[in-house]
């Protein structure tokens, strides 16, 4: 049986103040009224019946997720009593399904990407679990056709065709410089690397035991009372002390078989505010605002986000971003958006947990 994990953790720190801890950025609803996490649902159920998808989330924002898929059976929502990064994520979730069904095949998927067109995502998707069907003992990861030389992804380069849009990979590649990564679009050889995933149950697993056999044993054990009235006792004194690492570090790059499915799509990395600009359409001075109200004069290239019922208003300013929610707000040039994160860190240090 085919399973879809959506992975929706992450503090969405780059999108403060409308991402907070207790309103993640995948559950904002900045595009089309729509949250992250909604749309990366629907897309899913184009293809599998909601009894099959799954969430994968901080056990404090599980409520939240329950509101937001009231489709979703509460038994496919997975909390994490703390973020351990992905690896740890996609072995809990392969962990608690292995009991369910040992010999399921899983897709690994996002919530904070906006992907288009969905036809061709479910195409390729569908293409990705086959390919793992047929060739069991191989991790599948999706590669999206690069759209330009962006160093802020990684990249996955081709070898050999194993049929129509399926590659096996040569090698994983973490962010290149502008000059490495120029040369990788140009070449064609190379996809972005989507961090979107399909396996056999058993064979992640198996990785997983092989390059981390101690986090293997303690997300056995979650597993295995995961359906059990110990789960709580047992997932919260063993889960925190997991091995804290990525999927790409700790498996992808290491395992001795990986086939890439080509999506052609429009994929879009809703990582930082700047990108807002690739998926909502600006006014004539190229003014990108998420704002029921707002009005600019004299201003151009901003990119403005306030609550409902609050007006933005600008005079002469141009390449900002403005974001007002609740009771903070933030101004700073396009150019510095990538610093948020440290502001936030700062914030910290200075109020605690107040505005955060």
């Amino acid at each position: 049986m085919r399973h879809a994990v959506i992975m929706a953790g992450g503090a969405g720190t780059r999108l403060w103040p409308a991402s907070r801890a207790v309103r993640p950025k995948q559950l904002l609803r900045l595009f089309g009224g729509k949250s992250l996490l909604r749309q990366s649902y629907e897309r899913l159920a184009a293809l599998l019946p909601p009894e099959s998808i799954y969430i994968i989330t901080g056990a404090a924002h599980l409520d939240m997720v329950a509101e937001e898929l009231p489709e979703i059976p509460k038994d496919n929502l997975f909390g994490e009593p703390v973020g351990r990064d992905t690896v740890n994520a996609v072995g809990l979730a392969a962990a608690i399904l292995r009991a369910r069904d040992p010999d399921g095949q899983m897709g690994i998927f996002t919530a904070d990407h906006i992907i288009n067109p969905v036809d061709t995502f479910c195409g390729a998707v569908d293409a990705g679990f086959s390919v793992s069907a047929d060739h069991p003992d191989a991790l599948v990861t999706f590669g999206i056709r690069p759209a330009g030389a962006h160093i802020g992804f990684g990249y996955v380069k081709r070898g050999d065709a194993v049929a129509d849009g399926v590659f096996e990979v040569k090698e994983f590649t973490e962010k290149p410089n502008v000059t490495d990564a120029t040369r990788y679009v140009a070449s064609g050889k190379y996809y972005w690397n989507s961090g979107m995933f399909a396996w056999p149950i058993k064979t992640i697993l198996a990785e997983i035991e092989k390059h981390l056999p101690h986090s293997y044993e303690g997300l056995t054990e979650c597993g295995e009372a995961w359906d059990t009235p110990k789960r709580d006792q047992v997932v919260d004194s063993i889960y925190p002390e997991l091995l804290k690492i990525s999927i790409d570090f700790a498996v992808m790059e290491k395992a001795k078989r990986v086939l890439v499915v080509e999506m052609n799509c429009q994929w879009v990395d809703v990582g930082s505010w700047t990108a807002l600009e690739q998926v909502v359409g600006g006014d004539a001075a190229g003014n990108v605002a998420v704002a029921a109200n707002n009005v600019n004069l004299g201003s151009r290239g901003n990119i403005i986000v306030a609550d409902d019922g609050h007006l933005i208003a600008t005079i002469g300013v141009d390449d900002l971003v403005i974001v007002q929610s609740g009771d903070a707000t933030l101004i700073c040039t396009k150019r510095d958006a990538q610093g948020i994160r440290e502001l936030v860190a700062k914030i910290s240090e200075q109020y605690g947990n107040k505005y955060l």
